[in-house]
């Protein structure tokens, strides 16, 4: 599975906004792939961040 799809997948599971190294320890990949996904997805409007260096899913 792409690094995008895993990042949005923890995202949907998790209740809370999570940081960059959050998303990578439970998706288990690095944290560079992470905030590449990250860049990807807010572009996309995917991905929201409700505070600075927090990040969920869009509504």
């Amino acid at each position: 599975m792409e690094s995008k799809s895993l990042v949005l997948k923890t995202l949907s599971e998790s209740k809370e906004p999570l940081k960059a190294g959050e998303i990578a320890k439970l998706a288990g990949i690095d944290t560079k792939e992470v905030d590449k996904a990250i860049k990807a997805l807010k572009t996309d409007g995917k991905i929201s961040s409700p505070k600075r260096c927090y990040y969920t899913v869009s509504k």
